[in-house]
């Protein structure tokens, strides 16, 4: 194990680490759920109760229906569930029970008050520090997942040590790496696992568990605040390069340059290397945007208001990108697109998830919306609920309010459809938003018989074929490409 440098724990020094390990983790969302039913299936002999307040979450757990979307996971989940991995929401229960305990509940941006629209939500942090402080006795590790702002390990240091029954706590922080689509992947092979804390026997107890089936040298440990910050940061280096590329592709528009030709010779670079300079119509998910507004936020904290307008201009782009998609759209069609039907091709965020956090599908929707456009979406793992609840989330006012003149025209001009074909029939455009695969193999001269003409394409993640596209007759717009 690489030991960046040793700390002794402020709350118990010298703990005996040496009592089987019980886990339990508050938050069975896109971090808690997978990597719980990663470590039950590594580790039979360790318990796993993975707990949350929100019992229709938990009974799709329970279920052939995971709430959480990725590749590989139905097989993981069977294969511990009903022997070493338990889902319910007896949170009491399973933190008295447990000697390590994770929180891995939800860090949104806060909506209001000081901080809004930058600063992380710390609401349901403090409430299970105190569910913790409540329910313990004896010693635990309480384990940092959820992504914080720095320094978050102080408060619920302050809280547990204000435990009335005795108990006592060492804090660590082991921020989650995962990229959704290939989170079980990341998590059976991961680049690093980063553990910070201030006892060196806390840091152990938890890097044996992460031991038995990831390398020592990739298990990587830090202080608290080294460790926290080092989330923050590289999502916002990882966000960097989308929006850096994506300002490219603006460029490459205009003069003529293919922006994929211009990434792979930028990615040939070993200094720069060819990750993350996949141009698209914008990033999304809970991470990137989130994580940057709070960096943003703690820069402008500490005073250092030039670092936080750097950052900041990281998210600017990743929204000029997806207004510009609209716009590209309604002016390449004649400066208009009321009335028009456009097959909406995806709306997660990524492909193979089922997570809409943040999609550039939800925000090129409603300006599509906007301009009265007749949207017919498909996508095939987000149910038609949760496609038209982020529509109305996006129209809200500040308060969370829908005007009666959004609501209607969302349940108007907005139909979910059950693939690929019934968006595009009868469409005036079709706008491919997310990245499916199964929108690569589609037949394409079924999709042009039934559409209207001109057939347009709007590609926003450059997946298909464009030059067999205009072949066919289909108008063809992409990213960061001049026009066909």
């Amino acid at each position: 194990m690489i030991v960046l440098r040793p700390y002794q724990s402020t709350i118990a020094p010298n703990m005996n680490y040496t009592s089987p390990v019980k886990i339990c983790c508050i938050g069975a969302g896109y971090v808690g759920g997978p990597t719980m039913a990663m470590i039950a299936k590594q580790c039979p002999d360790i318990q796993v109760h993975v707990v949350d307040l929100n019992q229709a979450r938990i009974d799709r757990w329970n279920s052939d229906e995971l709430p959480v979307y990725e590749p590989g996971l139905d097989e993981v989940v069977k294969e511990a569930r009903g022997r070493n991995l338990t889902f319910s929401t007896q949170v009491d229960a399973a933190i008295s029970e447990a000697n390590i305990i994770f929180i891995a509940v939800n860090t949104p941006t806060k909506s209001f008050g000081i901080g809004a629209g930058r600063a992380a939500n710390l609401e349901f942090i403090e409430k299970c520090a105190r569910q913790i402080a409540k329910c313990s006795k004896g010693h635990k590790l309480v384990v940092e997942k959820s992504t914080l702002p720095v320094r978050t390990a102080e408060a619920v240091k302050r809280i547990l040590s204000s435990a009335a029954n005795g108990a006592t706590f060492d804090v660590l922080s082991n921020p989650e790496f995962l990229a959704e689509g290939t989170a079980v992947q990341d998590l059976l092979h991961p680049d690093r696992v980063l553990i910070g804390g201030e006892s060196s026997e806390a840091v152990e107890r938890l890097a044996q568990v992460y031991g038995r089936w990831i390398s020592r040298e990739r298990i990587l440990t830090t202080n608290l605040w080294s460790s926290e910050l080092s989330k923050l940061a590289a999502n916002a280096f990882l966000a960097q390069r989308v929006s850096s590329i994506n300002a490219i592709s603006a460029l490459c528009e205009a003069t003529g340059a293919d922006v994929d030709e211009v990434a792979k010779a930028i990615g040939t670079d070993s200094r720069i290397g060819s990750k993350f300079l996949k141009s698209s119509v914008g990033f999304g998910g809970s991470c990137f945007q989130k994580d940057i507004l709070n960096l943003v936020y703690l820069c402008e904290h500490f005073g250092l208001r030039e670092v936080a307008q750097y950052w900041e201009q990281v998210v600017v782009m990743n929204d000029y990108q997806k207004r510009r998609f609209s716009e590209r759209i309604v002016r390449t069609m004649f400066n208009t697109v009321s009335d028009k039907k456009i097959g909406i091709w995806g709306f997660a965020f990524k492909k193979d998830t089922n997570d809409t956090r943040e999609s550039a599908a939800i925000h090129v929707c409603r300006d599509l919306l906007e301009e009265r456009a007749r949207l017919a979406i498909y996508d095939p793992r987000v149910p038609e609920s949760q496609i038209r609840e982020e529509l109305q989330l996006a129209f809200a006012d500040s308060v969370g309010g829908l005007s009666d003149k959004h609501k209607k025209l969302i349940e108007t001009n907005v139909t979910v459809v059950g693939d690929a074909y019934a968006a595009a029939n009868e469409a005036h455009a079709i706008a491919v938003l997310t990245e499916w695969d199964e929108f690569k193999s589609v037949d394409s001269r079924r999709i042009l018989e039934d559409m209207r003409r001109p057939a347009f394409v709007f590609d926003g993640r450059n997946i298909l074929d464009r030059n067999k596209l205009v072949e066919q007759g289909f108008e063809v717009h992409s990213i960061g490409r001049p026009s066909k």
